[in-house]
Protein backbone atom coordinates (compact mmCIF):
# COMPACT_ATOMS: atom_id res chain seq x y z
CA UNK A 1 0.00 0.00 0.00
CA UNK A 2 1.23 3.84 -0.84
CA UNK A 3 2.59 5.05 2.36
CA UNK A 4 0.55 7.92 3.21
CA UNK A 5 2.97 10.53 4.23
CA UNK A 6 5.26 12.05 1.53
CA UNK A 7 9.01 13.33 3.07
CA UNK A 8 11.11 16.52 2.51
CA UNK A 9 11.62 17.12 -1.10
CA UNK A 10 15.00 18.07 -2.70
CA UNK A 11 14.78 21.42 -1.22
CA UNK A 12 13.65 20.47 2.19
CA UNK A 13 10.30 21.63 1.96
CA UNK A 14 8.06 19.42 4.15
CA UNK A 15 5.90 17.53 1.74
CA UNK A 16 2.03 17.22 2.29
CA UNK A 17 -0.20 14.52 3.31
CA UNK A 18 -0.06 12.32 -0.12
CA UNK A 19 -3.96 12.48 -0.32
CA UNK A 20 -6.16 14.44 -2.50
CA UNK A 21 -9.93 16.14 -1.81
CA UNK A 22 -9.22 17.01 1.87
CA UNK A 23 -9.26 20.54 2.08
CA UNK A 24 -10.72 22.31 4.95
CA UNK A 25 -12.97 25.16 5.37
CA UNK A 26 -11.35 28.22 6.25
CA UNK A 27 -13.16 28.12 9.76
CA UNK A 28 -13.57 24.99 10.68
CA UNK A 29 -15.33 24.47 13.97
CA UNK A 30 -13.82 28.05 15.38
CA UNK A 31 -16.13 29.22 17.81
CA UNK A 32 -17.28 33.01 17.00
CA UNK A 33 -16.24 33.62 21.15
CA UNK A 34 -12.40 33.44 20.61
CA UNK A 35 -10.37 36.42 19.73
CA UNK A 36 -9.73 37.46 16.70
CA UNK A 37 -5.94 37.04 16.87
CA UNK A 38 -6.35 33.72 18.43
CA UNK A 39 -9.42 32.59 15.88
CA UNK A 40 -6.88 33.50 12.99
CA UNK A 41 -4.11 31.12 14.78
CA UNK A 42 -6.59 28.40 15.34
CA UNK A 43 -7.39 28.84 11.64
CA UNK A 44 -3.86 29.20 10.35
CA UNK A 45 -3.09 26.25 12.47
CA UNK A 46 -6.02 23.77 11.19
CA UNK A 47 -4.81 24.50 7.84
CA UNK A 48 -1.43 23.71 7.42
CA UNK A 49 -2.48 20.48 8.95
CA UNK A 50 -4.38 19.99 6.49
CA UNK A 51 -1.87 20.12 3.98
CA UNK A 52 0.25 18.51 5.53
CA UNK A 53 2.71 21.46 6.84
CA UNK A 54 3.05 19.96 10.33
CA UNK A 55 6.37 22.02 11.43
CA UNK A 56 4.42 25.19 10.43
CA UNK A 57 1.35 23.87 12.29
CA UNK A 58 3.23 22.90 15.53
CA UNK A 59 4.97 26.42 15.36
CA UNK A 60 1.47 28.22 15.22
CA UNK A 61 -0.34 25.77 17.98
CA UNK A 62 2.69 26.49 20.34
CA UNK A 63 2.02 30.39 19.64
CA UNK A 64 -1.28 30.17 20.83
CA UNK A 65 0.10 28.17 23.94
CA UNK A 66 2.33 30.45 24.75
CA UNK A 67 -0.07 33.81 23.68
CA UNK A 68 -2.95 33.03 25.74
CA UNK A 69 -1.19 33.90 29.07
CA UNK A 70 -0.94 37.49 27.63
CA UNK A 71 -4.06 37.87 26.41
CA UNK A 72 -6.77 39.62 28.90
CA UNK A 73 -9.95 38.63 28.90
CA UNK A 74 -13.12 39.79 30.96
CA UNK A 75 -14.04 37.94 33.83
CA UNK A 76 -17.00 36.10 32.59
CA UNK A 77 -17.42 32.69 32.99
CA UNK A 78 -17.94 31.77 29.56
CA UNK A 79 -15.41 33.42 28.25
CA UNK A 80 -12.90 31.90 30.84
CA UNK A 81 -14.42 28.90 29.83
CA UNK A 82 -13.95 28.90 26.44
CA UNK A 83 -9.98 29.88 26.97
CA UNK A 84 -9.81 26.55 28.62
CA UNK A 85 -11.48 24.73 25.62
CA UNK A 86 -9.14 26.19 23.30
CA UNK A 87 -5.63 25.37 25.52
CA UNK A 88 -7.16 21.82 25.68
CA UNK A 89 -7.77 21.62 21.70
CA UNK A 90 -4.47 22.96 20.95
CA UNK A 91 -2.67 20.78 23.46
CA UNK A 92 -4.17 18.25 21.52
CA UNK A 93 -2.54 19.02 18.58
CA UNK A 94 0.88 19.77 19.62
CA UNK A 95 1.03 16.33 20.86
CA UNK A 96 -0.22 14.44 17.99
CA UNK A 97 2.25 16.82 15.70
CA UNK A 98 5.24 16.29 17.74
CA UNK A 99 4.81 12.57 18.01
CA UNK A 100 4.07 13.03 14.35
CA UNK A 101 6.63 14.35 13.22
CA UNK A 102 9.52 12.04 15.87
CA UNK A 103 7.69 9.41 13.76
CA UNK A 104 8.92 10.88 10.47
CA UNK A 105 12.54 10.97 12.16
CA UNK A 106 12.66 6.99 12.86
CA UNK A 107 14.90 5.03 10.88
CA UNK A 108 13.03 2.54 8.71
CA UNK A 109 14.11 -0.44 10.74
CA UNK A 110 12.18 0.49 13.81
CA UNK A 111 8.78 -0.04 12.31
CA UNK A 112 7.73 -1.29 15.60
CA UNK A 113 8.09 2.42 17.20
CA UNK A 114 6.92 3.79 13.73
CA UNK A 115 3.46 1.60 13.87
CA UNK A 116 3.51 2.72 17.83
CA UNK A 117 3.55 6.77 17.37
CA UNK A 118 1.04 6.47 14.12
CA UNK A 119 -1.04 4.54 16.63
CA UNK A 120 -1.07 6.76 19.54
CA UNK A 121 -1.54 10.06 17.17
CA UNK A 122 -5.18 8.36 16.37
CA UNK A 123 -6.24 8.78 20.10
CA UNK A 124 -5.51 12.52 19.72
CA UNK A 125 -8.76 14.85 20.08
CA UNK A 126 -8.72 15.93 16.26
CA UNK A 127 -10.70 17.51 14.48
CA UNK A 128 -13.10 14.61 11.99
CA UNK A 129 -10.92 15.73 8.56
CA UNK A 130 -7.41 15.59 10.47
CA UNK A 131 -8.40 12.29 12.57
CA UNK A 132 -8.86 10.34 9.06
CA UNK A 133 -5.93 11.62 8.25
CA UNK A 134 -4.07 10.11 11.40
CA UNK A 135 -6.39 6.61 10.74
CA UNK A 136 -5.13 6.44 7.30
CA UNK A 137 -1.70 6.59 8.23
CA UNK A 138 -1.71 4.60 10.83
CA UNK A 139 -3.43 2.20 8.88
CA UNK A 140 -0.97 2.16 6.06
CA UNK A 141 1.83 2.00 8.35
CA UNK A 142 0.59 -1.48 10.00
CA UNK A 143 -0.23 -2.67 7.09
CA UNK A 144 2.95 -2.24 5.47
CA UNK A 145 4.68 -4.20 8.34
CA UNK A 146 1.67 -7.10 8.31
CA UNK A 147 0.57 -6.24 11.50
CA UNK A 148 -3.30 -6.70 9.62
CA UNK A 149 -4.95 -7.06 13.04
CA UNK A 150 -4.11 -3.29 14.12
CA UNK A 151 -4.64 -1.98 10.47
CA UNK A 152 -8.11 -3.28 10.22
CA UNK A 153 -8.59 -1.42 13.16
CA UNK A 154 -7.81 1.76 11.90
CA UNK A 155 -9.57 0.99 8.69
CA UNK A 156 -12.76 0.30 10.64
CA UNK A 157 -12.39 3.15 12.70
CA UNK A 158 -12.04 5.63 9.35
CA UNK A 159 -15.10 4.11 7.91
CA UNK A 160 -16.67 5.17 10.89
CA UNK A 161 -16.30 8.48 10.27
CA UNK A 162 -18.17 8.42 7.36
CA UNK A 163 -15.57 9.39 4.96
CA UNK A 164 -16.45 10.46 1.37
CA UNK A 165 -13.19 10.05 -0.74
CA UNK A 166 -13.93 6.75 -2.53
CA UNK A 167 -10.20 6.08 -2.31
CA UNK A 168 -10.06 6.46 0.63
CA UNK A 169 -12.99 4.04 1.07
CA UNK A 170 -12.07 1.62 -1.30
CA UNK A 171 -8.16 1.30 0.37
CA UNK A 172 -9.70 0.58 3.59
CA UNK A 173 -11.96 -1.86 2.85
CA UNK A 174 -9.15 -3.46 1.43
CA UNK A 175 -7.79 -3.43 4.34
CA UNK A 176 -10.38 -4.67 6.20
CA UNK A 177 -10.54 -7.75 3.61
CA UNK A 178 -7.12 -8.68 3.98
CA UNK A 179 -7.25 -8.87 7.75
CA UNK A 180 -10.21 -11.16 7.45
CA UNK A 181 -8.19 -13.48 5.99
CA UNK A 182 -5.24 -13.16 8.41
CA UNK A 183 -6.40 -11.40 11.44
CA UNK A 184 -2.60 -11.56 12.90
CA UNK A 185 -0.06 -9.31 13.92
CA UNK A 186 3.70 -9.72 12.64
CA UNK A 187 5.08 -7.39 15.88
CA UNK A 188 4.00 -6.56 18.92
CA UNK A 189 2.90 -3.39 19.70
CA UNK A 190 2.84 -1.28 23.08
CA UNK A 191 -0.72 -0.57 22.22
CA UNK A 192 -4.23 -2.02 23.33
CA UNK A 193 -7.12 0.32 21.58
CA UNK A 194 -9.40 -1.61 23.71
CA UNK A 195 -8.26 0.05 27.02
CA UNK A 196 -8.34 3.56 27.42
CA UNK A 197 -5.29 5.20 27.77
CA UNK A 198 -3.41 8.82 27.54
CA UNK A 199 0.02 9.36 26.34
CA UNK A 200 2.54 11.09 28.07
CA UNK A 201 3.91 14.39 26.43
CA UNK A 202 7.70 13.78 26.61
CA UNK A 203 8.09 9.95 26.53
CA UNK A 204 5.37 8.89 24.33
CA UNK A 205 3.94 6.18 25.62
CA UNK A 206 0.54 5.45 26.79
CA UNK A 207 -0.78 5.96 30.34
CA UNK A 208 -3.42 3.42 30.64
CA UNK A 209 -6.35 3.83 32.91
CA UNK A 210 -6.06 3.22 36.34
CA UNK A 211 -2.15 3.68 35.86
CA UNK A 212 -0.47 7.07 37.97
CA UNK A 213 0.67 9.84 36.42
CA UNK A 214 1.36 13.67 36.66
CA UNK A 215 -0.51 16.41 34.78
CA UNK A 216 0.59 20.49 33.48
CA UNK A 217 -1.16 22.49 35.32
CA UNK A 218 -1.40 25.22 32.39
CA UNK A 219 -2.13 22.88 29.46
CA UNK A 220 -3.26 19.99 31.53
CA UNK A 221 -1.39 17.29 29.78
CA UNK A 222 0.02 14.38 31.52
CA UNK A 223 2.98 12.25 31.96
CA UNK A 224 4.41 9.37 33.31
CA UNK A 225 5.72 9.80 37.02
CA UNK A 226 9.14 10.06 36.28
CA UNK A 227 8.37 13.52 34.55
CA UNK A 228 7.48 15.61 37.50
CA UNK A 229 9.43 18.75 37.84
CA UNK A 230 10.80 18.90 34.51
CA UNK A 231 9.44 22.01 31.82
CA UNK A 232 6.48 20.51 29.76
CA UNK A 233 7.32 19.36 26.88
CA UNK A 234 3.58 19.87 25.23
CA UNK A 235 3.39 23.71 26.46
CA UNK A 236 6.93 24.52 27.10
CA UNK A 237 5.42 26.76 29.93
CA UNK A 238 5.25 25.53 33.32
CA UNK A 239 6.70 22.78 35.40
CA UNK A 240 5.49 19.25 35.49
CA UNK A 241 3.45 18.05 38.37
CA UNK A 242 3.57 21.63 39.94
CA UNK A 243 0.01 23.15 41.74
CA UNK A 244 -1.99 25.35 39.57
CA UNK A 245 -1.91 28.87 39.99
Amino acid sequence: MKAIFEVADENGEEGGWELEDLELPPELDTPNSYLPELKEKLNAGYKATTTGKLTKALRIFHSILHTIPLVLVESRKEEVNEIKKLIIIVKEYVLGLQMELKRREIKDDDTTRQQELAAYFTHCNLQTPHLRLALLSAMSVCYKANNLATASSFATRFLETNPTVESHVKAASKVIHAAECNMTDETKLKYDFRNPFVICGATYVPIYMGEKYVSCPYCTARFVPSQEGNICTVCDLEVIGADAS
